[in-house]
């Protein structure tokens, strides 16, 4: 499956994993974002559930086992290029997690995984509609900043 100027939308899922006042953030190791923090994540694949992908791309890229609690949002994620093509499309479920177990770790497509502090998210380097996402679950689900 191409992931760059894909034939049609690819379905992927990402994690809100919230322990204590922290999130647990991901270095994207791959475009789009490289290089910038987000949500652990990635594409579903073929014959997968998408709540059996959002468990397995966290292990793979973070080392924690988590339990999907609630489907937060759907949405779309399109990047054009400067000749206005669609680069990248992909319909993402988002989820509510919580941590099962594991000790956290760098792995698979990510160069960095942390626990954030809520309060440091406007310290790091993600695209601002993620910060905006995290912002708005942390306050619609009544977790303390």
């Amino acid at each position: 499956m191409r992931r760059e100027y894909p034939a049609s939308p690819i379905p992927g899922v990402a994690a809100i994993v919230l322990f204590n006042e922290d999130v647990l953030l991901v270095r994207r190791g791959n475009e789009p974002s490289k290089g910038k923090w987000g949500l652990p994540g990635g594409v579903v694949e073929i014959g997968e559930k998408v709540e059996d992908a959002v468990v397995r791309e966290v292990e793979e890229e973070t080392g924690i086992s988590i339990q999907p609690v609630k489907l937060l949002d759907i949405f779309d994620s399109i990047l054009w290029d400067d000749a206005g093509r669609v680069q990248f499309h992909y319909v993402l479920c988002d989820y509510l997690c919580e941590v099962l177990a594991g000790e956290i770790h760098a792995s698979s497509d990510v160069s960095d995984a942390k626990w954030v502090p809520l309060k440091d998210l406007e310290s790091l380097e993600m695209n601002s509609g993620t910060r905006r996402f995290i912002k708005k679950i942390v306050e619609q689900e009544s977790i303390t900043e």
